[in-house]
């Protein structure tokens, strides 16, 4: 335990994956944690994430790899299928996400928060059901009000709360002066896995669409995508979910492949999850006694495959940043030299032509499909000597060993 940081209180809003991380390592650093979390109790299931490069290390250091291993989904095949449903080709995952076979890990993104809690269950309070509802930030403290009308006073507060951070509202301001559109917007939700695919996703596409199946493994359900192209969006216009629904069936017109079935799955579902493909530039990450990590710092968009991983990493060099110094502002500082470039090299995955899943006009859904059919092996771009390439975006930071902070 280190003895400027044991007395050190410490309030995380949000307990999905970079809330937790963080919790762990802050408690290892001897901190007072406390988490907040506006769902009433830990989320569970949801679409795989991947861990690899960095994060892994991050996640081999926690004593998680054990238990990850053995949740891990193991795709094993990632299929695609022209405007017609004609086959296309099928390639490994490591393929196009430039990741590392036998190495990197895809977990169920409530198997891999359930990882996260379980060593702290008994060690950190958890306020499930509550969320912030007010901060005073003042030179020696933080004040908080809770939605449930409790009173608390910390020394510092993290906001790890996602792209549509409240926290960052509370202190940054609106939204849109951090909020980059991508350009898409999608569906996401769960389906009778009456096919019998499993260990493996199939991808349907039309220029800037994707309809797609995702089965984790056997099983009797899968994990469907609707994504679609769209140049302006503004998304408190589609707050309501019938509203969302009929915006995406209505850019599903076709009755190829399995489209009418994703569909009207879609319309039917009560697990939908809609949002927009977006990623947050922020000019700094704290103000204050307040900062942000996860994606409420920098969120990447799942076209880059790396938002999970990024988290982690972050969470690992915030808490051991805060363990080594005094003063928060100089952690604060600290942290972003070091985590802003790994930051920035992952976020350009999603805009420097991403995986290829989306092409945005025929010629380039063509190309994409000349390639898989001739050379699959020549989109992975892991083996890249200049190390520009995916694989080494994903490792392209130094983890320092924080344990001797203080």
């Amino acid at each position: 335990m280190n003895n400027h940081s044991a007395n050190r209180k410490v309030l995380i809003s949000g307990a999905s994956i970079a809330g937790p991380a963080l919790a762990y390592w802050l408690d290892r650093y001897g901190f007072d944690v406390t988490v907040v979390e506006r769902a009433s109790t830990l989320r569970g299931g949801g679409y795989a994430v991947d861990i690899r490069g960095a994060a892994r290390e991050v996640v081999d250091r926690m004593g998680l790899l054990p238990r990850l291993r053995e949740a891990h989904v193991d795709t094993r095949r990632l299929s695609f299928v022209d405007a017609d449903g004609a086959p296309i080709s099928s390639v490994a995952p490591e393929t196009l996400t430039g990741g590392a076979a036998g190495l990197d890990l895809e977990v169920r993104r409530g198997d891999l928060a359930s990882a996260l809690y379980a060593p702290l269950r008994h060690r950190v309070e958890f306020l499930f059901g509550d969320s912030i509802a007010t901060l005073d930030d003042r030179p020696d403290r933080v004040d908080v009000t809770f939605d449930s009308g409790a009173h608390r006073t910390f020394d510092l507060v993290i906001g790890t709360d996602g792209l549509h951070s409240h926290t960052r509202g509370l202190v940054f301001g609106p939204e849109d002066a951090f909020h980059r559109y991508l350009g898409h917007v999608f569906a996401g939700f769960t389906l009778a896995n009456d096919l019998g695919l499993a260990h493996e996703a199939v991808t349907w596409n039309s220029p800037g669409r994707a309809a797609v199946l995702y089965a984790h493994e056997p099983a009797d359900r899968v994990h469907g995508f609707l994504i679609l192209k769209r140049e302006d969006f503004a998304f408190d216009a589609f707050r309501d979910p019938q509203a969302q629904r009929e915006l995406v069936a209505a850019a599903f017109p076709e009755r190829s492949w399995h489209v009418p079935r994703l569909v009207d799955a879609m319309r039917e579902a009560d697990d939908l999850f809609f949002d927009v493909v977006s990623q947050i530039h922020m000019p700094t990450w704290s103000r204050g006694r307040v900062a942000l990590a996860g994606d409420a710092a920098h969120a990447t968009s799942f076209l880059s495959g790396q938002g999970s991983s990024v988290s982690l990493v972050g969470a690992y060099l915030l808490a051991g940043e805060l363990a080594s110094h005094t003063d928060h502002a100089a952690a604060f500082a600290a942290y972003e030299r070091r985590a802003r470039p790994f930051v920035e090299r992952n976020q350009a995955l999603a805009t420097s032509g991403g995986t290829g899943l989306i092409p945005g006009t025929q010629d380039l859904l063509d190309a994409r499909n000349a390639a898989l059919r001739a050379t699959p092996a020549d989109l992975a771009g892991p083996a890249d000597p200049a190390g520009t390439g995916k694989r080494a975006a994903h490792n392209d930071v130094v983890l320092p060993d924080y344990d001797h902070a203080g």
